[in-house]
Formats: C-alpha cells, structure tokens, sequence
C-alpha cells in the first residue's frame, strides 16, 4: 500500500549517480503530518524541489533536472494544497531520459 510522502523523502532518478532528497515549500497554510510537510504532485520544479543526482548518465556531466511535468498518479481523493497528494508509488520523467523515483 503506497504511502504518503513529506519534505526529506529520499529520491532516486535512473540516470542519476547520486540520491537526493525532495524538497517541499508551501509557504501559506502548510499541510503537515506528523510534523512533516507533506507533497503533491506539483512538487516537481527542478533546482527547488527536485535537486540534482550527482552525474547524469545522458549527458555525461553533471545533472541538472529537466522534469516539466507533475508526477503521476498521485492519490486524487485527497488533495494537499489543492493537488493529489504525492505517494512513494509516483513516477516523476526528466527530459534527460530519467526515471525519478521514491
């Protein structure tokens, strides 16, 4: 059963030599749990809330994010800032031919 995920959670692109972790910034009315802030699907603009994987596969230098679309599918019933909330089964693609995943 997928479960929620917050600001921290660790991320991992198949292109990427490195892991990095999601950040999330909803600076009016956040939505906590267990004291954690918690992510929708919209959470995916590079450099702020998907940040580098070390070195990059595809390009053979260092990675910098391409992903222009939200992560799928999101849980739809329940909305977190008026998005779906993000799970751990979320997929989320960079142009750069990566995979990012939770």
């Amino acid at each position: 059963m997928p479960n929620y995920v917050c600001k921290g959670t660790e991320l991992k692109c198949s292109m990427g030599s490195e892991r990095s972790a999601l950040d999330v910034a909803h600076p009016s009315n956040p939505v906590y749990m267990r004291g954690e802030l918690m992510a929708n699907i919209m959470d995916h603009k590079p450099m702020i809330n998907i940040k580098p994987f070390g070195q990059c596969k595809t390009l053979g230098a260092p990675c910098v994010p391409n992903t222009v679309a939200p992560w799928l599918p999101g849980k739809t019933d329940v909305l977190v800032k008026g998005h779906p909330a993000l799970m751990d089964d979320c997929r989320c693609v960079c142009a750069w031919a990566g995979q990012i995943e939770i």
